[in-house]
């Protein structure tokens, strides 16, 4: 017995997820010299590597980068693949080189003597997702502290320094390398689905509250985590919701879903309390000694280059952003202001929202779960939308297909990017499964099938009756 058990334990395996190594972000031009390597290293993580190691892998990216530059001047290096890892290069501004080195995935199997043995996965890991994901690294800094150049110009090396470390030690913490997939290619928006009365209902009370709170610049408003409405530039929009549906959000989970914890307010006509409040700024607005700190946001900052308060005021499913000019100081009267004026309105807008998103979904039916899932995103207006996962938080990316069937998704997104063409791609999996791939007029869509004995012609007819349900208003070209 004990022998059999011994000899089932040799063949085991273990499998190790992607990990960080390293990331690192620095300046060739900052250390010119011979003996001044150390200067041109802005932000070393992890900081306990020893000083020499770090200027020895500085300068090796240094040297990719202008090896790789004799190639193609205008499009250097984006990744280097090695047995036991994967190195990520970019270059966001002039100069200002940021890398992420990835470890492999590794197969950890058990040998007779005892000793482990480590096998290097060395074509698991998607370029595409993890250059993706170095990216919006950049994106998430710019978002809360501006460009590089800017911290130059405020204070010179020592600022930008820390500004790195400050956002660097918190943000790098958040990256789960294991759950990346396409999703963080596309980077996308998923949009609440509303009927136009309902539409013009948030329009309206949008302009209302423009026009009582006028210092208010912009504004966005959000339904369950979706995007119903917003003032910002796309690209400013799309890192401000990811950073709120991945990180803002969940820290909040809703009180007032459980009744007895939400804050009892003033009655409001017809009896409703209210439900209103602060998810940035004051927790607290009957405590005089309040704070009313809002985090700071930059946008637009290619050219006007706006400093902004982010203030982000939640009543039950409903939450709206209001974007302030950094220069107005925000008191807690204004906070009370805003609390009494949108509180009420959005407390009842929200159940509105709910009410007729429920007669909707009753009206169209509860579908039987289907024989396919997909991914669509249009790179239009960044629509995004997955039936793939289930849960998609910055630690957990729940998808409810094989890691192996993303992966194939995620290849065929890298086809699609070499050619400007509509095009469409129908791979045959695993044992069950079909996967198709099409682009067509800046749109794509990704569709997983699980059916044994199908046929090409059959997985068309599947995907053309999507096509025809899911996205009926959508033109797709055939």
């Amino acid at each position: 017995m004990a022998a059999a058990a011994a000899a089932g334990g040799a063949g085991q395996e273990k499998q190790l997820a992607p990990a960080l190594l390293s990331f690192f972000i620095y300046n060739p031009k900052l250390g010119p010299r011979e003996g001044e390597e150390e200067k041109k290293i802005l932000f070393y993580h992890p900081n306990e590597v020893e000083k020499n190691e770090k200027i020895r892998n500085v300068g090796l990216c240094e040297a990719i980068v202008q090896f790789t530059r004799t190639f193609s001047p205008s499009k250097p290096a984006k990744s280097l693949h090695t047995q036991k890892n994967r190195q990520f290069f970019n270059e966001p501004e002039e100069n200002f080189w940021m890398v992420m080195v990835v470890r492999n995935p590794i197969i950890e199997r058990h040998h007779k003597d005892g000793k482990p043995v480590f096998e290097y996965q060395e074509e698991e890991l998607l370029d595409k997702v993890y250059s993706s994901v170095l990216q919006q690294c950049y994106s998430m800094f710019k978002l809360f502290n501006g460009t590089f150049h800017k911290a130059m110009e405020d204070g010179g090396i020592k600022v930008l320094k820390e500004r790195l470390e400050k956002f660097f030690h918190r943000y790098l913490q958040t990256l789960h390398l294991q759950s990346c997939d396409l999703l963080d290619v596309f980077c996308g928006i998923s949009f609440f689905p509303l009927d136009k009365m309902t539409y013009l209902k948030i329009q309206s009370f949008i302009n209302k509250m423009e026009e009582s709170l006028d210092i208010v610049k912009y504004t966005a408003f959000l339904y369950n985590d979706q995007l119903i409405w917003s003032g910002l530039e796309q690209d400013d929009m799309r890192i401000l919701y990811k950073y709120l549906t991945t990180s803002l959000f969940p820290r909040h989970m809703e009180p007032e879903l459980a009744g007895r914890d939400s804050p009892i307010r003033a009655e409001m006509p017809g009896n409703l309390q209210h439900y209103g409040r602060f998810l940035t700024g004051p927790f607290n607005l009957n405590d005089p000694e309040a704070k009313c700190r809002f985090p700071k946001i930059f946008v637009n900052t290619d050219d006007t280059y706006e400093e902004l308060h982010l203030i982000v005021y939640k009543a039950m499913s409903a939450a709206v952003c209001f974007m302030i000019d950094a220069s107005n100081p925000l008191t807690l009267d204004f906070c009370r202001k805003l609390d009494s004026i949108v509180g009420p309105q959005l407390t009842v807008l929200a159940s509105d929202i709910c009410e007729q998103y429920n007669i909707n979904k009753r009206s169209s039916g509860s579908e039987k779960e289907p024989q396919f899932k997909f991914i669509y995103f249009n790179h239009m207006n960044l629509a995004e939308k997955s039936t793939v996962h289930m849960r998609k938080t910055p630690s957990i990316s729940l998808t409810s297909v094989h890691p192996d069937l993303m992966k194939i998704l995620g290849d065929i997104n890298s086809d699609f990017t070499r050619v400007d063409e509509d095009e469409e791609i129908i791979v045959k999996a695993m044992s069950d499964y079909w996967v198709v791939g099409k682009k067509s007029d800046q749109r794509e869509l990704y569709v997983i099938l699980n059916q044994k004995n199908a046929n090409l012609i059959e997985v068309n007819e599947e995907v053309k009756k999507l096509c025809a349900t899911q996205f009926n208003n959508i033109f797709f070209l055939d």
